[in-house]
């Protein structure tokens, strides 16, 4: 261990104080002018800490405005030497030297006191203001005069400081101390023997300062004594002690005090002068001391903080050389002229709401360097905030929570703390913190009302959107997201989402059904609002929908009933008078409102001037009074109309019988039923007829399709690869495309016979017809026996070996309606020709449909008519070859012969109209349909009601 080195001593002690902020307090002692990096201690051990604790912690040396000597390693868990530390500099004479700091944990916040001890180790040597001091001394001096010596200053403290003094030689002088009251010591130079200015003029002496290290180290001064003659009194000072008071930040020049000495030689020998000397640093920067006068000033800025007492040695010399010393003490006054100095130790920037009270938010310290009540220091904060402050240890405070906190209600806080010290006037500091309080989720969703209603027209559009729900959540953030759920229930045994749905992120409602008042009027369900949070938070509201009637129902009739197999008349005698009620219409409306309210209208009558209509109660009663003009059979038609908007409307036929007996009024209603029954089955061959049309139409473009492609792969075999002609395929001379045109096979026959006065009706099933074809020329259904002479004629015609004679001309060759083809099949280059089109048999149709409504006006005296209906279709299309044919193996080219062509049709005409000349008379020809498509059988009302 080398001399500069002291052994270390740690002084360890733990306290627990009685605030929970401080945990406990550690004391070290260490040498001054210990290298950087060296151990201090090991304060996680010595604190009983965990260095997982020191990390986890962020634990860290908090010191205030001084100098980091000391650094905190967190991997170790020791303390280090930041920067080198000079005693002398750091705390000068006084004694302990001490580092105080602390060390600062947080997560939970923890505070330790640590006070670090600077031992003195001797690194100064004494040494002396001046390098040399000069005497001049009488020769007269007697033994014993005394001369006072420079001061040596040494910094060290203790055993290390100034011990002692030594002169040489002392041939003439010696040394003496005294020790002053205050514990120094005063340095003289003695005379104890005469000196002769003759033997010697000038002495040399040298004084030495010692301390008490180990290695001693001395200063040294220098001595020069020059002998006169003599001046045997010295000066003496009034007081041995002067004192002083000086008030810090007075003004420079101020006279403090005012020293004296006396002489009691007379003329130059009486004249005194004043000097000054210290031992403390800095102090002649401070003051002056006027050599003539005695007047101490003050030149420099004091201050209390720095320096309270100061010292200040003064020589009065006269001019003999003879002198006396003496000392000034200053003591320095407070004057209150610093805040309190508020350091934030740390803090928290964020607390959730939910935080309990007395939770600390931060740490600080504050000091005043003033002294007693200039020095004591109160600390306050702004009101109406739910924190207080509180005194942890001196001059340290923690500001916790005192109550409960909400963010809804305040979401940050602007704290200010105000520290006051008690000196007059008072001196304050502030420090304002700001807090952010984080949202717990403590507030469920709010709907804006306590309930929902909302209105629904019937019939609406499925996915539309009814109305929107609306709830708010006070929290924040996620918390504050809220989101919609559907309630599980069930309408009238129904699950509600069958019903409506709601969006999970607007709240928007939308039906997922069409709705009918007629059904269900009203309904109601349940909607939870549910935020974010976790847990969540949900809340629910009652939502009623209304549907709202549509006048989507037409009034139905209750009376007179309507039906088809009966007839309901009501009967008015000739001699019923003026408004007579013949019946009531009733009728009802399931729709409501004003879609119910249903008001009577005479629509048509057969005698309108006879009958009429109650707008409102649908009563019919005649207008005059009935005579024996009036017809037997009289119809009114009654609209019944609802008031909505569009309005809807019913009919309802109203037979009246103006007859006085009944077998009249049975007699004269009897063509009603035959009207109705002729308009019923009217209708309903109509829509079959159409229907058939249709089906063998599609039918026909298919064979079509087939047959051109059967057509082009035929001509694809036979074409040749050396030769420039197309092959044309063979076709049989009775080829036709009868499955193509939609032929009927069977045709069932109906025969229906009746009377008008028996009141009976007769119906025969006859067995199917055989099959009938309708000619080109002429669309007429032949019977069976003809049809087979003239398929036999054509066959004799058509079974001849192939040859350029055997074709028809384009103008021949029958079209859609038995006329012939268009240009372009005339000049040869058109397409086969097309089926009959819809159209056309649409047509062909109605015109049966009129030549047998013609028919039916015959009468009820015609007996026994038979009614035939048998549509048929045929239609032979013959293959038509205009241009030449090529026949394989052979040079023979087929031309057209149109002469031959023409004779050959007209043979086959003859044959026809030798067939319909046989034919009976009840099968007249009807007249040409538009179109040789579908012909139906002549068709005849019967006093009966025909059956299919």
């Amino acid at each position: 261990m080398s001399d500069r080195t002291m052994t270390r001593q740690v002084l360890l002690f733990i306290s627990v104080l009685s605030l929970s902020s401080v945990h406990g307090q550690v004391s070290y002692s260490i040498p001054e002018e210990m290298a950087t990096g060296s151990l201090v201690g090991n304060i996680a051990q010595d604190l009983g800490l965990d260095i997982k604790r020191l990390k986890s912690g962020k634990a860290r040396i908090y010191t205030g405005d001084s100098a980091e000597y000391i650094e905190l390693n967190k991997e170790r868990g020791v303390l280090l030497i930041r920067e080198r530390i000079d005693r002398e500099a750091l705390c000068g004479q006084t004694t302990p030297c001490a580092l105080d700091f602390q060390m600062i944990l947080e997560n939970p916040m923890e505070l330790y006191t640590i006070t670090i001890e600077i031992t003195d180790i001797n690194d100064n040597a004494p040494s002396f203001g001046k390098s040399e001091m000069k005497f001049e001394i009488s020769e007269i001096a007697g033994t014993g005069a005394r001369f006072m010596l420079e001061r040596a200053v040494d910094s060290d403290v203790g055993d290390n400081g100034l011990q002692t003094y030594a002169l040489k030689p002392t041939d003439h002088f010696k040394l003496q101390l005294k020790n002053q009251p205050d514990g120094s010591k005063k340095v003289e130079m003695v005379l104890q023997k005469p000196i002769d200015r003759e033997e010697q003029e000038n002495i040399k002496l040298v004084l030495t300062a010692m301390d008490g290290g180990e290695p001693k180290m001395t200063g040294t001064l220098q001595i020069h004594v020059t002998v006169q003659d003599a001046n045997d009194n010295a000066p003496v000072f009034t007081q041995e002690i002067y004192k002083a008071t000086v008030v810090e930040n007075s003004p420079k020049g101020a006279v403090l005090t005012t020293v004296s000495a006396s002489d009691a030689d007379k003329w130059s020998n009486s004249l005194v002068t004043y000097s000054s000397s210290s031992g403390t640093a800095g102090v002649s920067d401070l003051f002056e001391l006027d050599h003539d006068s005695g007047e101490l000033k003050l030149i420099g800025h004091i201050d209390y903080e720095k320096q309270k007492h100061y010292q200040i040695f003064i020589e009065a010399k006269d001019q003999g050389g003879l002198s006396d010393s003496s000392k000034i003490i200053i003591d320095v006054s407070d004057m209150n002229d610093n805040s309190p100095v508020i350091n934030l130790i740390s803090k928290s920037s964020s607390i959730p709401e939910d935080s309990s009270p007395n939770t600390v938010i931060a740490m600080m310290s504050v000091n005043d360097p003033d002294s007693e009540s200039n020095g004591k220091v109160h600390c306050g904060m702004n009101e109406n905030v739910p924190f207080t402050i509180k005194s942890t240890s001196n001059a340290f405070y923690s500001l916790v929570t005192d109550s409960d906190l909400d963010r809804e209600r305040a979401s940050e806080y602007n704290i200010s703390v105000t520290c006051s010290d008690e000196g007059v006037p008072s001196l304050s500091s502030s420090v304002t913190l700001t807090l952010q309080i984080s949202d717990v989720n403590d507030n469920a969703p709010v709907f804006e009302r306590s309930s929902y209603e909302a209105y629904i027209i019937e019939n609406n559009t499925p996915g539309l959107s009814i109305f929107t729900v609306k709830a708010s959540d006070v929290d924040w953030n996620q918390n504050a997201r809220v989101s919609y759920i559907l309630e599980d229930s069930s309408i009238n045994g129904v699950p509600v989402s069958s019903y409506v749905s709601v969006s999970a992120d607007s709240g928007v409602i939308h039906a997922v059904r069409s709705f009918d008042y007629e059904h269900i009027k009203d309904f109601q369900f349940r909607v939870k609002a549910q935020d974010g949070g976790s847990p969540s938070l949900s809340s629910n509201v009652t939502v009623k929908i209304m549907v709202q009637d549509q006048n989507d129902n037409a009034p139905q009739v209750l009376y007179p009933v309507q039906t088809s197999s009966s007839l309901v008349a009501e009967m008015v005698p000739r001699s019923a008078d003026v408004g007579y009620l013949v019946t009531k219409v009733v009728a009802v409306d399931v729709d409501s409102g004003q879609n119910a309210w249903l008001s009577y209208k005479l629509q048509k009558a057969t005698d309108r001037a006879l009958f009429e209509v109650g707008l409102q109660n649908g009563e019919i009663r005649t207008i005059r009074q009935v005579n024996d003009k009036d017809a037997v059979k009289q119809r009114l038609t009654v609209v019944v109309e609802d008031n909505g908007q569009p309005s809807r409307s019913a009919t309802v036929n109203v037979n009246v019988a103006v007859a006085d007996s009944f077998p009249e009024v049975l007699s004269e209603f009897t063509d009603f039923t035959h009207d109705k029954e002729y308009n019923d089955n009217l209708t309903f061959y109509l829509v079959l007829a159409l229907a058939v049309v249709s089906f063998f139409f599609i039918v026909s473009i298919i064979a079509i399709l087939s047959v051109k492609c059967y057509r082009w792969r035929r001509e694809r075999m036979f074409y040749k690869s050396n030769g420039n002609l197309p092959v044309i395929p063979y076709y049989p001379p009775l080829y036709a495309d009868v499955g193509g045109t939609g032929t009927l096979r069977h045709v069932y026959n109906y025969e229906v016979c009746g009377t008008t006065d028996s009141r009976k009706s007769d119906m025969k099933y006859v067995r199917p017809c055989s099959q009938s074809i309708i000619s080109l020329d002429r669309t007429q259904t032949l019977p069976h026996a003809q049809r087979d002479t003239l398929i036999n004629a054509n066959e004799d015609n058509q079974q001849k070996p192939p040859n350029a004679d055997w074709r028809f001309t384009q103008g021949q060759r029958p079209g859609p309606s038995g006329a012939g083809g268009p240009p372009e099949m005339a000049m040869g280059t058109g397409p086969w020709p097309n089926p009959p089109t819809e159209a056309e048999q649409l047509q062909a149709l109605m015109a049966a449909a009129n030549v047998s409504e013609a028919t039916a006006t015959l009468g009820p005296g015609t007996m026994g008519l038979s009614t035939r209906y048998s549509p048929q279709f045929t239609l032979q299309h013959v293959p038509d070859y205009r241009q030449n044919v090529y026949i394989p193996g052979s040079t023979a080219t087929l031309t057209s012969n149109p002469q031959q062509q023409q004779q050959q049709q007209q043979q086959q005409m003859a044959a026809q109209h030798q067939a319909l000349q046989a034919q009976p008379s009840e099968a007249a020809p009807q007249p040409e349909p538009p179109k040789a498509a579908q012909t139906p059988a002549s068709k005849k009302k019967s006093t009966k009601k025909e059956k299919k």
